[in-house]
């Protein structure tokens, strides 16, 4: 005796074959790119950034490390945390000088 044909059914018993809990992951991984929640990070977590002193140049340091000659830690407060945000675009524009200042970055 044969069995019926019917359309092919998954673990959660949808018609398309796919347990319900990667639709629900796929779906809120959606979410997650589309409002911002996934930016990219300034630097890894066990790093810091730094600033180039004189220029707009930044790179990332190790957590308890002074930063190498030539580098500044970033202004308290004015510290970039993610791509593209407030911190990370005004940093684009202004640079520290040797004394620390906050000067306009030279153009370049």
């Amino acid at each position: 005796m044969r069995e019926p044909s019917h359309p092919r059914t998954g673990l959660s018993g949808n018609r398309y074959g796919r347990p319900v809990p990667v639709l629900v992951l796929a779906a809120v991984s959606m979410a997650f790119a589309l409002t911002g929640c996934s930016q990219d990070a300034t630097c890894g977590g066990d790093e810091y950034p730094i600033l180039n002193v004189g220029s707009t140049g930044s790179a990332c340091a190790p957590n308890g490390h002074e930063p190498p000659k030539g580098y500044t830690r970033y202004p308290k407060g004015k510290v970039p945390e993610h791509v593209g945000d407030k911190w990370d675009t005004y940093w684009q524009s202004h640079t520290v000088d040797k004394s620390g200042k906050i000067i306009k970055a030279p153009k370049g």
